[in-house]
């Protein structure tokens, strides 16, 4: 009887494990998966949760499953020389449920890319023209960057913050691509000086050990 018992917990345990290791835990997953085989996006739908409503199948066009949006180069006359074009759900309403979209960056001579992050997707990217120098800071505040060239790959884990700088002489170009439909950007220098309505001065004084007639001209530089 003992020994009955003894396989039992054994095949339990077995079982147990299994169905642990197969369970999709949030943490190693991006967008859900689909359950259908597309879903083109109604952006004039009713609420999303974890996307758009589906436009009705028989509305669906070829077109829908085209996009080409990342033909034309962005304006980069702005203050940091440099200008994403995005390719996500928003723009590539195909894109619905699928769980992926592509970005394309342009660079002016020293353009930067600032630091920002993208909360819901790793990024992964390939310098298509110039030189640019990829970076990006773990959460253990260690800093990793490479120069790149044309042909040559990066990958940003999901939610590190990282930029991307022109250290060339002519312009730069980069495609980027991510696990998410809409991955989301945390623009450091935005987000800090420019939101609305606005971080408090002692919040960043305080975080940054500068008087606030710094912080103030900080805040001038993005003002609209």
């Amino acid at each position: 009887m003992a020994t009955l018992i003894g396989k039992c917990s054994s095949l339990n345990a077995i079982f147990l494990t299994l169905l642990l290791l197969n369970a999709p835990f949030p943490s190693h997953s991006a967008d859900p998966d689909p359950l259908q085989d597309f879903c083109i996006a109604d952006l004039a739908g009713g609420v999303a949760v974890n996307g758009f409503p589906c436009k009705p199948a028989s509305n669906v066009t070829t077109e829908d499953f085209f996009f080409d949006g990342l033909i034309q180069e962005g304006d980069t006359n702005n203050t940091f020389g440099s200008r994403p074009t995005q390719g996500n759900v928003l723009a590539f309403p195909g894109l619905n449920t699928l769980g992926i979209s592509m970005n394309r960056v342009d660079f002016a001579p020293g353009g930067l890319n600032p630091p920002h992050s993208h909360p819901r997707a790793t990024e992964s990217g390939v310098v298509i023209k110039g030189k640019l120098l990829v970076g990006f800071i773990t959460t253990g505040n260690v800093f990793h960057s490479k120069i790149l060239g044309p042909g040559q790959m990066f990958v940003i884990p999901r939610g590190l913050v990282h930029f991307q700088v022109n250290v060339g002489l002519e312009k730069a170009l980069i495609i980027t691509a991510f696990n998410s439909q809409l991955p989301g950007a945390v623009i450091v220098p935005l987000n800090l000086f420019a939101s609305t309505p606005a971080v408090p001065d002692h919040v960043l004084t305080e975080a940054f050990q500068v008087g606030s007639e710094v912080i103030d001209e900080i805040k001038s530089k993005f003002a609209a």
